[in-house]
């Protein structure tokens, strides 16, 4: 699997919902090629227009910033899309369905809208939050699509974007995760992230860390994503009860807080009681995490504990 990327692979987004947006625009910024797939007439007119169909801070002026330098397009056509790209990024919604499983309704559909479109040394890559094991089914889904061998891999790229700093989580990241069976799919993509590894891109901060590579197995690659939203879902509710003790014993929770986030083992970060956890993603990805384990026959007493 080899495929010529002297400028820097090219890229299709799949999908230009919260992630989509966010991500095809910061790839155009870092100097990639990028081409957006909406298939919502009003949606694609407002982001050619350099306008995201939601809020976020800073994106709307990254967007006609991209859009005016020609590296970023948007289109409803996926043959056209896809038609010089080297890595695809699958970003559609993964909402909470039945018994706290994903909905795969929509990354079924999208699979099935670019399957006939993807070639042999491309990267079919799920930004998705989808369920463990999904890179396989997805991968069937591709190969039934041609009458003969394409020579293609699926790589699972979690996101770990926060809604209202999604642009600097994503230029800045902790970690960058990839997985797949496929080293040269993973050598594609860790090459589509190259400027944000190395924090070379222009608007790059000089004092900033740079971000940690996991390589990793396609399994594995997806697990982390549910577990680190887990883990910080049971860390808001580790407190709040907490809160509930010291409202008890005449204890000052804010105090208590900051004096166990001051063990490193710990962190300060998600230690804020309140009213709880809320957003698009701790809810449905700890009742996925937890509907898996029950599907292995597993009992997540702890996660239902969080929940």
């Amino acid at each position: 699997m080899s495929i010529e990327t002297s400028n820097g692979p090219r890229i299709a987004v799949v999908g230009t919902g919260y992630v989509g947006t966010v991500l095809a625009a910061c790839f155009s910024l870092i100097g990639r090629t990028v081409v957006g797939v909406e298939i919502d007439p009003a949606k694609l007119e407002q982001l050619r227009s350099g306008t995201a169909p939601f809020y976020e801070p800073g994106l709307d002026e990254l967007l006609r910033e991209q859009v005016a330098s020609g590296r970023l397009t948007f289109t409803d056509d996926m043959a056209v899309a896809l038609d010089a790209a080297h890595v695809v990024f699958l970003a559609v919604g993964t909402p909470t369905g039945k018994d706290g499983h994903p909905d795969m309704s929509y990354v079924a559909a999208a699979a099935k809208a670019l399957g006939p479109h993807i070639r042999d040394g491309m990267a079919l890559v799920t930004k998705s939050t989808v369920p463990i094991g999904s890179g396989a089914w997805l991968g069937s889904i591709i190969e039934e699509s041609h009458e003969t061998t394409v020579d293609f891999a699926v790589v699972s790229n979690p996101e770990f974007l926060r809604e209202g700093t999604a642009i600097d989580d994503f230029l800045h990241p902790d970690r960058v995760v990839i997985g797949s069976k496929s080293p040269e799919a993973i050598e594609l993509v860790t090459e589509a992230y190259r400027p944000i590894l190395d924090q070379t891109f222009d608007g790059g901060r000089p004092d900033t860390v740079r971000p940690h590579l996991v390589t990793t197995g396609l399994a594995t690659a997806e697990t982390i994503k549910y577990a680190a939203n887990a883990f910080l879902a049971t860390k808001i509710s580790y407190i709040n009860e907490i809160s509930q003790i010291c409202e008890k014993v005449g204890a000052d929770v804010t105090e208590v807080a900051h004096a166990i986030g001051l063990d490193q083992r710990i962190g300060d970060k998600f230690l804020n009681a309140g009213v709880g956890w809320g957003g698009s993603c701790f809810g449905k990805d700890l009742d996925a995490l937890a509907a898996i384990a029950r599907d292995y026959g597993l009992s997540p007493e702890m996660l239902d504990a969080v929940r």
